[in-house]
């Protein structure tokens, strides 16, 4: 599409300037075959009209003049989708010139020009210029129409043998010529303009699917990033929980060593499994990254998210890193998305981490709560009531919390307690 056209301060085309593209080769190559056509029609039709003697004057010239009169009609079709206009006034003005030197035939002319009239409407690039380039192909003919009708009225009329109508012979094939001519313009410059309008309507549509096309594109890409984002958050989650956790068994390992190696030696179990669990998960996520789209989820490998039922093992974790946790669930269990579990996991998971490695506290509250229009959780600690970051800032854990919780239209708070502790409280809508 051209920028002269098609851009108007934005990405939509201004369809009222479209310019139809020039034809394609294939086409030019059916123009040639359509000239050609048209020009074996021609000296078919003058052969046959000279044979029979049929011509409508009564003299005319020689046959070769009348095969170059008709050669001359029909070889600019080959243009006529290249340079309509031109191939418009040039068939007209041939056209009058042939029916001036009393060419026999009048049919092939007449084909000739309606597909040059034709072809201005459909083809025309400017299209005040092709309207009135018609228009004055039309006037013009008028104008020889009437100039013949007028000789036709001043000559001796013909005996018309066989008239029965009710009107005057001379009146009837006045107002058929012109009727016939009338109809016979009309339809060549309705019909070339409806296939202009086609052509845009399809450039239209064709514009269209593209940017559908294009936007499906974005919106897929788009998912792509949200859906490794997620991948991503859910990667920090499962680093940053685990290996705080390994990281307080390491260091009570260390310091019983020497006085409680039984004890030690539990600790370091404990680093062992919670390795292996983070190896697990992390094992999961990045199958999800590097499957292919056409793998089934056992092809690529067990990913499946974890949820609900995977909350004691997180406070059974918290407490091997010696904090005291209590779990609850409150109200009547029922399902819920795998969405709205995983953010539930993933919400109480940073939570105790942040306890773990920030709050210094002795005890924490892991409530799940089953409303009747909503699902809640809470985690809750006694600690010195601050998110693990540096005082006065919202820590990425909990933006990470925020945006898990308004993905699914919940409500999230999360602050210091009046007497002391932290508290996180995420709300679900059932």
């Amino acid at each position: 599409m051209s920028d002269e056209w098609s851009r108007e301060g934005g990405d939509e085309p201004v369809w009222a300037r479209w310019r139809r593209p020039g034809p394609t080769a294939a086409q030019r190559r059916h123009d040639v075959w359509l000239a050609l056509a048209a020009l074996v029609g021609a000296a078919a039709v003058t052969l046959l009209v000279s044979s029979m003697g049929a011509s409508p004057w009564d003299g005319g010239p020689s046959l070769v003049e009348q095969l170059l009169w008709g050669a001359a009609m029909t070889v600019p079709l080959v243009a006529r989708r290249r340079f309509p206009l031109v191939v418009l006034l040039v068939v007209g003005a041939v056209l009058i010139a042939a029916q001036a030197r009393r060419v026999g035939d009048n049919l092939v002319p007449s084909v000739a020009l309606f597909l040059a009239m034709f072809s201005a409407g459909a083809w025309g690039q400017d299209r005040a210029r092709a309207r009135w380039a018609r228009i004055a192909v039309i006037v013009a003919m008028f104008a020889w129409l009437g100039f013949s009708l007028v000789q036709f009225l001043v000559h001796p009329a013909p005996p018309f043998e066989g008239a029965t109508g009710p009107l005057d012979p001379v009146i009837a094939s006045v107002l058929y010529g012109i009727g016939f001519n009338l109809l016979f313009f009309l339809s060549a410059y309705f019909f070339g303009d409806m296939a202009w309008e086609s052509a845009r309507r399809q450039a239209e549509l064709a514009h269209h699917a593209e940017q559908l096309r294009r936007s499906q594109e974005q919106n897929t890409r788009g998912a792509i990033v949200a859906e490794r984002i997620r991948i991503a958050r859910d990667l920090h989650d499962v680093v940053a929980h685990h290996v705080s956790v390994m990281g307080v068994q390491a260091g009570a390992a260390r310091r019983v060593l020497d006085r409680d190696p039984d004890l030690a030696r539990e600790a370091l179990r404990t680093v062992e499994g919670t390795a292996r669990t983070a190896i697990g998960e992390l094992r999961g996520l990045l199958g999800v990254l590097r499957a292919d789209q056409d793998e089934t989820p056992a092809q690529a490998g067990e990913t499946s998210s974890p949820g609900l039922d995977q909350l004691p093992e997180l406070a059974e974790l918290a407490r091997s890193a010696g904090l005291d946790v209590e779990h609850g669930v409150y109200g009547e269990p029922r399902p819920v998305p795998e969405g709205v579990a995983l953010s539930v996991y993933r919400i109480v998971q940073e939570s105790l981490t942040n306890v773990v490695k920030h709050a210094d506290a002795r005890k924490a509250d892991v409530r799940v709560r089953f409303l009747d229009s909503s699902l809640e959780v809470e985690v809750a600690d006694d600690g010195r009531g601050r998110p693990g970051t540096a005082p006065g800032r919202a820590g990425f854990g909990l933006v990470g919390m925020r945006e898990r919780v308004a993905v699914h239209g919940g409500e999230l708070e999360a602050g210091p307690r009046r007497d002391a502790g932290y508290r996180v409280r995420a709300r679900f809508p059932a």
